[in-house]
């Protein structure tokens, strides 16, 4: 039964397309997520011109640092009015810490008629991870990343570590 789990975890992870860099944080991803959205990479990411960028972190983490032009709409409090100027055939990239939350809030999305959204895969610490810039709440460059808790933060590898609003 055991081997029989890992053997899926293991087949599951290479068989997707978007990966992370970590091995074993690729792993967490491929069992964590249940990849009902369009997953993109940072690499893909970082190509795309013209996207909306939906932070789906709690207003305390986009304020220590976000992806520069990101809008944020939060998870916990989120509702479909912080997303109602968007043209719904506008490509859209929801992202997180890791890509839990942006997951959820990208089938709501999804469910909602928008037509080109996807979850970024890995999150932001993957964003920053891969050696990607941030800026802070006055829209200057950091290094700062609210890396959500010590036991989350294991995934964030680089940028400066921030716990507290």
């Amino acid at each position: 039964m055991r081997l029989t789990l890992l053997l899926s975890m293991l087949t599951i992870a290479l068989t997707s397309k978007a990966q992370v860099e970590n091995d074993a944080y690729n792993l967490m991803l491929k069992t964590m997520l249940s990849h009902s959205v369009n997953e993109i990479s940072v690499d893909e990411l970082a190509k795309l011109k013209d996207v909306v960028l939906l932070d789906a972190r709690e207003e305390a983490e986009y304020k220590v640092s976000h992806l520069l032009n990101a809008r944020y709409v939060g998870y916990d409090n989120f509702n479909m009015d912080s997303v109602k100027n968007i043209d719904k055939q506008a490509i859209v990239i929801v992202y997180c810490s890791v890509g839990y939350r942006s997951e959820k809030i990208a089938e709501k999305l999804k469910s909602a008629g928008f037509a080109n959204v996807s979850n970024l895969y890995g999150g932001i610490f993957e964003w920053v991870n891969q050696g990607n810039q941030l800026v802070d709440s006055d829209e200057k460059k950091t290094n700062n990343v609210h890396a959500y808790n010590k036991t989350w933060g294991i995934w964030l590898n680089k940028g400066s570590k921030v716990y507290e609003p």
